[in-house]
C-alpha cells in the first residue's frame, strides 16, 4: 500500500494514534514546565529572605513623582513642532531592591505620563544624540533683536555641556585639537569637514559666510564648535580682526552688544574663542563683563595662548566661567612636516599633565598633517576629545 499523503501530522497513518517521537516531546515539555513552576515557587518562596527593598538614589527616582501631574508645557520644554520634552523616566516607575550578596536589582514598570498625545523624551544630558546634533535644544535659546542667543535651560543644562562631544571617561592622555577660521573660505570649510576625523573641534568665525548651513554640517559629522569672536589687538587699527570687533576703548554694553550679535549667527556651540585679542585680553576691566555674560550663559571661553599678557585665568576664576588655554599653535610655519612635529611635541605635553590643547587654521596643509597624526594617535593610547571635556569648569573642580 502507498504512503498517505494525507494522513494527520504526527498520528499513525493506521490507527490514527499518535506517533512515540511526538509522545516522547509531549513528557519532555510537560516536565519543563513543572520544573519552571516549581522554580518559581522556590523564589517566591525565599524572596522575602534573599531581597529587601531599598529607596532608589535621587538619580534612579521619577523625574516627576506619579501622584503629582507634569508641569505646564512652555515653550522652554517642547521640541520645535511644538510636541512636548519629557525625561526619560517620567513614564516609568522604578524601584531598586538589594539582594542577599549586595547586588542591586533595579525594577521598572511602566506608568501613564499626565496629558495626551505624544511626547519628545530627551535622554540626552551630556553631549547631543547624533540624529539631532543639527538641530539645536529650544530650551537652550532666547529670541533677542540681535538674534537667538544661547542661555541656561530651565533645568540648569548648559549650551557647553548639551552640545559637547562625549568623551570615554577613561584615564589615559587626552588631546583637544582645534580648527579655527571655518566660515571664512568656503573651499577650506568645506574640506575639513570633509577631511577632517569628529573627534576635531571646528570653530567658525562670526564674520564668516553660511554659517548655520556650515554647522549643521559639521554637527551632522560628529564636531564639537565653537564660535570665534573678533577681539582687539595690540596694533589695532592697523590688524583689524574685522567688523565688530570688541575694543577696550568701547563701553561695556557696547562689547556685549557686539557679543550678542555675533553669537546670533550660529547654535550648537559649546563656547566662545578669541580671534585675535592680545590687548583685549589683556585688560581685566575690558575683559570683565564680557566673560561674565559668556560664563552666565552656559558656554565656556578657549583662549588660543597667542598672548603673554592674557588675563583670561584671572577674570574667568573671579567670573565662574569655564575657560580652556591652547598650549601649542600648531601651525605658525606653513609644511606639513613642522605641523607633525608640532602635533608630536603636544603629544609629549599631554603625557607629561595628562592633557593638552593645539589649535591651527583651516589651511590645507594644516587639515592633512591633522588627518594623517589623528589617524595613528589612537594606536599610541591618545584619546582626541572635544575641547569642552578638558576645560576648567567650577562646576565640576
Amino acid at each position: 500500500m502507498g504512503t498517505d499523503l494525507h494522513a494527520p501530522l504526527g498520528r499513525n497513518r493506521k490507527t490514527g494514534s499518535r506517533r512515540p517521537g511526538v509522545l516522547r516531546l509531549g513528557r519532555i515539555a510537560a516536565s519543563l514546565c513543572l520544573f519552571a513552576i516549581g522554580g518559581f515557587s522556590l523564589y517566591t518562596a525565599f524572596r522575602g529572605d534573599g531581597l529587601e527593598r531599598s529607596k532608589p538614589p535621587a538619580a534612579e527616582q521619577p523625574a516627576t513623582p506619579p501622584s503629582q501631574p507634569r508641569p505646564p508645557t512652555s515653550a522652554a520644554n517642547q521640541a520645535p513642532d511644538g510636541m512636548p520634552r519629557a525625561e526619560p523616566r517620567s513614564g516609568a516607575n522604578v524601584e531598586q531592591m538589594v539582594t542577599g550578596d549586595g547586588s542591586v536589582v533595579t525594577k521598572y514598570s511602566p506608568r501613564p505620563r499626565d496629558g495626551s498625545g505624544p511626547v519628545l523624551v530627551d535622554a540626552m544630558q551630556i553631549g547631543q544624540d547624533p540624529r539631532m546634533a543639527a538641530q539645536p535644544n529650544e530650551a537652550l535659546l532666547e529670541e533677542t533683536p540681535l538674534g537667538r542667543l544661547p542661555i541656561v535651560g530651565p533645568d540648569g543644562r548648559r549650551p557647553m555641556d548639551q552640545y559637547a562631544r562625549p568623551s570615554s571617561g577613561a584615564r589615559g592622555v587626552r588631546i583637544a585639537i582645534v580648527v579655527s577660521g571655518l566660515g571664512l573660505s568656503q573651499t577650506g570649510t568645506q574640506r575639513a569637514i570633509a577631511d577632517l576625523p569628529e573627534e576635531i573641534t571646528f570653530a567658525f568665525a562670526a564674520s564668516g559666510n553660511s554659517l548655520q548651513r556650515w554647522m549643521q554640517e559639521a554637527r551632522r559629522g560628529g564636531h564639537e564648535i565653537l564660535l570665534q569672536v573678533p577681539l582687539e589687538p595690540f596694533d589695532y587699527p592697523a590688524n583689524d580682526p574685522g567688523p565688530e570687533t570688541l575694543l577696550t576703548t568701547k563701553p561695556a554694553a557696547r562689547n556685549i552688544e557686539n557679543l550678542h550679535k555675533a553669537m546670533g549667527e550660529i547654535t550648537n556651540y559649546t563656547g566662545v574663542m578669541n580671534y585675535l585679542g592680545g590687548r583685549f585680553l589683556s585688560d581685566p576691566a575690558a575683559m570683565e563683563p564680557v566673560m561674565r555674560d559668556i560664563g552666565k550663559r552656559g558656554l565656556l571661553f578657549l583662549d588660543d595662548g597667542t598672548s603673554a599678557q592674557s588675563k583670561t585665568a584671572t577674570v574667568a576664576k573671579g567670573t565662574e566661567l569655564p575657560y580652556a588655554f591652547a598650549d601649542l599653535q600648531l601651525d605658525g610655519q606653513l609644511d606639513i612636516n613642522a605641523i607633525l612635529k608640532k602635533l608630536d611635541e603636544l603629544e609629549r605635553i599631554a603625557r607629561k599633565n595628562g592633557q593638552a590643547i593645539g589649535v591651527a587654521s583651516a589651511f590645507d596643509e594644516s587639515v592633512d598633517a591633522i588627518a594623517k597624526w589623528s589617524e595613528e594617535a589612537a594606536m599610541r593610547g591618545i584619546e582626541i576629545v572635544g575641547v569642552a571635556a578638558l576645560s576648567n569648569d567650577p562646576r565640576n573642580p
